[in-house]
C-alpha cells in the first residue's frame, strides 16, 4: 500500500473538524516527502484544507460550505508533542471559559515548560508563556487555576470579589486538592497566600501548612478583600 493510500484511509477514519499533524498519519520520518505531495492532492481536491504550517484538518461539510473546526481544535495540535500534553491555554481566552470574564481575546496564550508556542491560525496569534512546571494531563487544569488566582488582579473586565467565589466553588469539586497545593509552592508568594485563604474558606485548611511555611511572615498582599469575603484574609497577610 502506498503512502498516499494509508494517509486517505487514516484521514478517511477521521471524524470531520479534527485537526492533525504528519506525526499522526503513521508515516515514517522518510515517508514526509510522500506524505507532503499526498496531503496537496488530497487539498486541491477539497478533503482537507491547512490550518498553520505543518497542521491540517479536515473541514465539516455543510450546504453553507465548509467549516472550519472550533478553536479548542485548532489549537489543541499546539498542546501536545507525540500523544502527550505539553502545553495549555492561559490568559483571557482560558478566565473567559472559567466565567471570570466576558471578554473574548482575538489571540491566545499558550503555556509551556521548555516550548515556545509562537504561530499564527488564520487572523489568531499564538503566544508563548513560561509555565511554573512541566505541563501533564494530569496537572493541567490544576495550573489553569492558579493561572487565574495568579492573574486575579488583573482580568480584564472582571470582579475580584466575584472571581474568588468562582473559583472557590471550583476547588470544592477538585479531586485531589492536594495537588493544586504542591504545584502552588512553585507560584509567587501572594498567589500562595491567596491559594491557602481560598482553601481555608472551602473547609479544606488542614491542606495548607506547606503554603503557610512558604510565606515570609513578614510579607503582606494587598488585594482589597475584607474578611467578609475570606474569613482568614489576616491570617494569610491579605488585604
Amino acid at each position: 500500500m502506498t503512502v498516499a493510500q494509508r494517509i486517505g484511509i487514516r484521514i478517511a477514519d477521521m471524524r470531520d473538524g479534527t485537526t492533525f499533524k504528519y506525526q499522526e498519519l503513521g508515516i515514517a520520518p522518510s515517508e514526509y516527502s510522500a506524505a507532503t505531495k499526498a496531503i496537496e492532492r488530497l487539498r486541491k481536491k477539497g478533503v482537507v484544507d491547512r490550518a498553520s504550517t505543518g497542521v491540517f484538518y479536515k473541514p465539516k461539510k455543510t450546504v453553507f460550505g465548509d467549516l472550519k473546526p472550533a478553536q479548542d481544535e485548532l489549537v489543541k495540535p499546539y498542546l501536545y508533542e507525540n500523544n502527550k500534553r505539553i502545553a495549555y491555554v492561559t490568559g483571557t481566552s482560558l478566565y473567559n471559559r472559567m466565567g471570570l470574564t466576558t471578554q473574548v481575546p482575538k489571540n491566545l496564550s499558550v503555556a509551556s515548560r521548555d516550548r515556545r508556542i509562537i504561530t499564527r491560525i488564520g487572523d489568531m496569534q499564538i503566544r508563548p508563556v513560561k509555565s511554573y512546571v512541566d505541563v501533564t494531563k494530569d496537572n493541567y487544569q490544576y495550573l489553569e487555576i492558579l493561572d487565574a488566582i495568579k492573574d486575579i488582579k488583573i482580568i480584564p473586565d472582571s470582579n475580584i470579589g466575584t472571581s474568588i467565589l468562582i473559583i472557590c466553588n471550583g476547588l470544592q469539586s477538585l479531586p485531589e486538592p492536594s495537588k493544586l497545593v504542591k504545584l502552588a509552592l512553585k507560584y509567587p508568594p501572594r498567589v500562595r497566600a491567596l491559594v491557602g485563604a481560598m482553601l481555608e474558606k472551602v473547609g479544606l485548611g488542614k491542606l495548607t501548612s506547606a503554603l503557610q511555611s512558604s510565606i515570609n511572615p513578614l510579607s503582606s498582599f494587598k488585594y482589597g478583600i475584607d474578611e467578609d469575603l475570606l474569613p482568614l484574609a489576616n491570617k494569610w497577610k491579605i488585604s
